[in-house]
């Protein structure tokens, strides 16, 4: 396939709806949490990219720097938690609660595997 076709066939499959798109983007609340959502990726990115260059080229690990994008990750964590009305509580509770009724008290990669959606939607949801 040549790249003209590629671009083609791909953009077919895209979301092309831009008034509604607009409509939707444009209120607060998801205004709010795409701000977090895209925060939350350029931290993770920035974390990563810090890891990439001590594990591959050698530079020291900056833990210091390592805390900073941490905070950052928080920082966007804790306006998407205002966003979604959900102090940070209830979401580490619900998380731990989540994952002992996923792996019990312990991690298993045959756990893992056989996880019980039903279950854990249960939780979540409470």
């Amino acid at each position: 396939m040549n790249t003209e076709d590629y671009v083609k066939n791909a953009t077919r499959t895209e979301s092309r709806d831009f008034d509604k798109i607009a409509e939707r983007i444009s209120e607060k609340g998801n205004i709010r949490l795409l701000h977090g959502a895209i925060g939350l990726a350029t931290e993770a990115g920035e974390f990563l990219d810090a890891l990439k260059k001590h594990v591959y080229y050698g530079k020291e690990l900056d833990r210091v720097n390592l805390s900073e994008e941490l905070g950052d990750l928080f920082w966007y964590c804790a306006i998407i938690a205002d966003e979604l009305n959900v102090p940070f509580a209830k979401i580490m509770d619900t998380n731990i609660e989540k994952l002992r009724a996923r792996y019990g008290e312990k991690f298993s990669e045959e756990k893992a595997d056989k996880r019980n959606l039903d279950v854990e939607r249960e939780i979540l949801e409470r």
